[in-house]
């Protein structure tokens, strides 16, 4: 398991890298975004990115925005000391697959980790059409009508779980268990604002409106009308 953290917090960085290492994860520590960026483009071999937000060169979140602009896949977890929900939902709009709100309990980032590491590795399963929307699990890939869609790493396990299950209802618990391994508070927001970003991107420029949301329950990928 490879991983890179980009944290310009010298002692942070140090801990991280201790902790990490003793959690059996190769580090390699930088404290710039911009190299940060270069070192992710030029070795794909890692399996995780750890990014703080406020980083000199080049911010987590331009990192994060550029390399999904380039259609990277890579999970990426996001460190920040800004709490606030707009903050989250631009960090995860960039691309982020994670956010972690600073100071964190180094328990909870490595499980983080861990779940990222694991839905990383998924594969081997046919991809799922319904109607012109196609999700392949194998390739990680999203497309719509041919157009390819750039999904971050959890917006893809999200969608592909209510894929999976079309014209089910899927709980707000099972995708807790299934995309976060139960690692979140169910009264959180955090599933509301990933199905945000993902119907912006499957549905809103195709003026579609494939998942429908069951309030208090869940939610349901609909099939097209005569695709059942």
């Amino acid at each position: 398991m490879r991983i890179l953290v980009a944290e310009d917090d010298v002692r942070l960085a140090g801990l991280l890298e201790e902790s990490l290492a003793e959690a059996g994860w190769q580090v390699e520590v930088v404290h710039n975004g911009r190299v940060a960026y270069d070192r992710l483009l030029s070795d794909t071999s890692f399996d995780v990115a750890l990014l703080d937000w406020m980083l000199p060169g080049m911010d987590g979140v331009t990192v994060a925005r550029r390399l999904r602009g380039l259609g990277l896949a890579l999970p990426i977890l996001m460190l920040t000391a800004r709490g606030d929900v707009r903050d989250r939902i631009d960090g995860l709009d960039a691309g982020a697959d994670d956010y972690l709100p600073k100071p964190f309990d180094l328990d909870e980032l490595l499980a983080r980790l861990r779940a990222l590491y694991r839905r990383g590795g998924l594969g081997g399963e046919a991809p799922v059409q319904i109607g012109d929307l196609v999700v392949d699990p194998g390739a990680r890939r999203v497309s719509r009508g041919g157009v390819e869609i750039i999904l971050s790493t959890r917006e893809f396990d999200i969608l592909y779980l209510l894929a999976s299950h079309a014209g089910q209802v899927v709980t707000r618990l099972t995708i807790l268990d299934e995309v976060w391994d139960g690692e979140t508070d169910l009264r959180s927001n955090v599933i509301d604002v990933h199905l945000a970003a993902i119907r912006g991107k499957i549905d809103k420029p195709f003026g579609t409106d494939t998942i429908t949301t069951l309030r208090g329950v869940g939610y349901r990928l609909d099939i097209p009308a005569g695709k059942r």
